[in-house]
């Protein structure tokens, strides 16, 4: 590793000194509930951060949405200096349920180097770590390597609806070179990540019914069509046996990965073996044959979240169910979009099953970003810089993020940097993310600014 540029390692020991500081802060910020499910808290945080924004001597505000408002911020240098923006989401899950979680999840409690609270890895403790290395480079140096925007959503954990709407209203305000979204965890092992892209989603619902009321599975069985039955064979021709999606084109345009983008994810570690253990699972769902990393970057799928309908408490219950319904979803690689899918799904259950209803839920487009960018070289080196390690290249990553918005609306380069642990807990009870982690956050955020400030403007 070669050594650090003296600005940047004043910057480092500025993190060091104060980092039992920036921990404190972590935690004061962390206290304050803003669960978009249930509208607690919201525009008290988002208040709490323009005032955040406005301290870093950014021009910033609350921009409202037909729900929950945006938090834009912007700090120019020079218009010869390249531009970063910087989005994360400042909404949280539900912390439900309450009775799960060792200590309460909006007191912040620090066990074995963790803290622990709702939202400390998603994504607070991320973006706060963006902020703070801001805070650092100012102090250091008394200005920035590189204009900065600040996007902080407040949608993001009930699937940003209103996200692609506000960026092509405010497209003018969010003109930059390069998005960095720091949101999700590390690798396992604890090695740092840069992702490239992510899978879309289209979810929708399936519901059949068949007689006006549920009737007697003797008096009326053989007679009586049953609608979990209807469901249960027109999903078998959704998917078959091997694994294979069998809905006629949906696969069609899907573009295979350049040899460059499985040249990086051969190189990415796996025990095969390890996460069948942990998962508890004997081997992987089909196709046979198609790598791990393979499936989750470059495949669409399609799953049953539940299927629901009849009798489901104690005992037995001789009823022939009169509707039923089905939840799904298929996530989405390029060039698919939710429109297409949704096209050939509906088309599907008109050839196999007419008389079922077909509803769109909430959908997201593939994003993907090229990984010979001229991006991509200064965001591995700031993370070397900051962690001492080479981050892990991954062309993709198997969840949906709305990184579309940046990709395909502002024509922008997004590259994920994540800095939450593996195990974080995120959505689930326990909630954590280690110390080292967010330090090490802070670190990284500076050394993105020293490594882009570093670029022509014109890349």
């Amino acid at each position: 590793m070669s050594a650090i540029e003296p600005g940047l390692q004043k910057v480092f020991d500025h993190i060091e000194t104060n980092s039992d500081s920036f921990i404190s802060r972590l935690m004061d910020y962390v206290r304050h509930p803003s669960i978009s499910a249930h509208d607690i808290g919201i525009r008290e945080v988002a208040d709490m951060l323009v005032g955040m924004l406005k301290e870093l001597g950014m021009e910033a505000e609350a921009v409202q949405t037909k729900n929950h408002p945006m938090v834009l911020g912007r700090r120019d240098v020079s218009p010869d200096k390249p531009t970063v923006l910087f989005y994360g989401h400042y909404d949280v899950q539900p912390p439900d349920p309450l009775e799960l979680w060792d200590s309460p999840p909006f007191e912040p409690t620090i066990r074995n180097g963790r803290i622990y609270a709702r939202g400390v890895g998603d994504n607070k403790g991320q973006h706060l770590a963006q902020l703070l290395a801001i805070e650092s480079h100012l102090a250091i140096h008394g200005d920035l390597p590189c204009n900065v925007i600040f996007l902080l959503e407040g949608e993001e954990e009930i699937g940003s609806p209103h996200i692609a709407e506000f960026v092509a209203e405010h497209a003018d305000r969010l003109k930059a070179d390069l998005v960095i979204a720091s949101d999700g965890p590390l690798h396992d092992s604890g090695a740092p990540v840069v992702t490239f892209g992510t899978r879309g989603i289209a979810a929708f619902e399936l519901r059949a019914k068949a007689a006006s009321r549920d009737v007697h599975s003797g008096n009326f069985g053989g007679v009586v069509p049953n609608a979990i039955w209807k469901l249960v064979h027109l999903l078998a021709t959704m998917k078959n046996p091997a694994g294979d999606i069998t809905i006629e084109g949906l696969n069609e345009p899907v573009i295979p990965p350049t040899n460059y983008e499985r040249e990086m994810m051969s190189k990415l570690p796996l025990d095969l073996d390890a996460v069948k253990r942990e998962l508890g699972i004997d081997e992987l769902d089909g196709p046979a044959g198609r790598g791990f990393y393979d499936r989750l970057m470059f495949h669409p799928t399609l799953t049953i979240n539940g299927l629901h309908g009849g009798y489901g408490g104690p005992g037995t219950k001789t009823v022939l169910p009169c509707e039923a319904f089905a939840k799904c979803d298929i996530r989405l690689v390029e060039p698919l979009t939710p429109d297409y899918v949704y096209e050939k799904v509906e088309a599907h259950i008109a050839l196999h099953a007419p008389d079922v209803e077909f509803v769109r839920g909430n959908s997201m487009l593939p994003s993907r970003t090229q990984m010979d960018s001229p991006f991509a070289a200064p965001v591995r080196k700031a993370v070397l810089a900051a962690r001492g390690v080479e981050p892990l290249m991954y062309p993709s990553m198997g969840g949906s993020l709305p990184e579309y918005v940046f990709t395909k609306t502002l024509g922008l380069p997004a590259f994920g940097v994540p800095y939450a642990n593996a195990d974080e807990a995120n959505h689930a009870p326990n909630e954590n993310l280690e110390i080292v982690r967010f330090i090490d956050g802070i670190r990284t955020g500076a050394a993105l600014l020293t490594e882009i400030g570093r670029l022509e403007k014109a890349v």
